[in-house]
């Protein structure tokens, strides 16, 4: 597709040992907390044209990290994702543009639309002839949308944890 230099039509999957969806809350107010799911997975169908070009994508809740277990487990847990009865958190595309990514993101059984701003970093092949893409993308979110509304309020004012979360996607994929 000559939007994207080097990205044919056809399915591309995304490679999970070099891909990463990751999230930014602030804590207290005053510092910044950055996360990421460990297990994820999804698939580019690259059309003709943008309009015939689809994403979707899944991360697994119970692979949430921090690096601080205590964290990691509360977030796990009923008050966040409820990782036991909500095990995945999806997106869908509806329409994807040279510089944006738009779909559906579902989180504990809720779809609200999201706009990524995206950025296409390229097509290589590797040592092994596999052919791969780059594409960069973030948005933010309000986490209450979707349901993740546990909070403590503060001494100092404010909340323990901020509603608005940057979501950011470090994608490498692989053409099937």
């Amino acid at each position: 597709m000559s939007t994207f230099p080097g990205l044919t039509a056809g399915t591309w999957t995304v490679d999970p040992t070099h891909t990463e969806v990751g999230f930014l809350a602030r804590h207290l107010m005053v510092a910044k907390v950055r996360g990421r799911f460990a297990e994820v997975s999804g698939t580019v169908t690259v059309g003709d044209t943008l309009q015939d070009t689809h994403v979707h994508a899944v991360a697994q809740t119970a692979s949430i990290t921090t690096n601080q277990a205590d964290r990691d487990a509360h977030l796990r847990g009923d008050d966040f994702f409820d990782a036991e009865t909500h095990p995945t958190l999806t997106f869908t595309s509806t329409a994807v543009t040279t510089d944006s990514l738009i779909g559906d993101l579902t989180i504990k059984d809720v779809t609200r639309p999201v706009t990524f701003s995206l950025d296409f970093d390229g097509v290589q092949v590797d040592p092994w002839n596999n052919t791969k893409a780059g594409f960069s993308a973030t948005t933010t979110i309000q986490r209450s949308d979707w349901g993740l509304t546990w909070n403590a309020a503060i001494e100092g004012g404010g909340v323990l944890v901020s509603d608005k979360i940057q979501i950011t996607l470090d994608v490498e994929l692989l053409k099937s």
